[in-house]
């Protein structure tokens, strides 16, 4: 019995070891493999709004809404996320006693933009026959 409880806790052991490496191997990159994709623009939405922003000092809600032709709830939650990265500020007041929303890019997200610009540029020229 003890010899059967070692065997298994070696078995254990040397699994362990393997799923370890497997994982450390595949998170590794090739010499000169360029950066991970920055996801949070990679998503047609909010790499619409942050395009959107980088050619207009601001935006409005509805602005963005129709330009992107999604629906309220889906622009909302893509904005709050850009929002938590601090890609864009979002500012709230009243014309009236109507509410307005209206966002602006920050110089981080404009910075990630351009990297993420970089990085697709990168990836299409490495895509081409020289």
């Amino acid at each position: 019995m003890a010899r059967q409880n070692s065997d298994a806790a070696a078995r254990t052991a040397g699994a362990s070891r393997l799923v370890r490496e497997a994982q450390r191997l595949r998170s590794r990159k090739p010499r000169g493999a360029p950066p991970d994709l920055d996801r949070l623009i990679h998503e047609r939405i909010r790499l619409g709004m942050v395009s959107a922003l980088a050619v207009n000092e601001s935006l409005s809600f509805n602005d963005l809404k129709k330009l992107l032709k999604t629906t309220d709830g889906n622009l909302s939650v893509h904005a709050r996320r850009l929002e938590e990265a601090e890609y864009v500020i979002c500012e709230k007041y009243f014309v009236g006693r109507l509410p307005k929303t209206v966002y602006r890019l920050t110089p981080s997200g404009r910075r990630a933009l351009e990297r993420y610009l970089d990085h697709m540029e990168a990836l299409i020229q490495s895509m081409r026959p020289r």
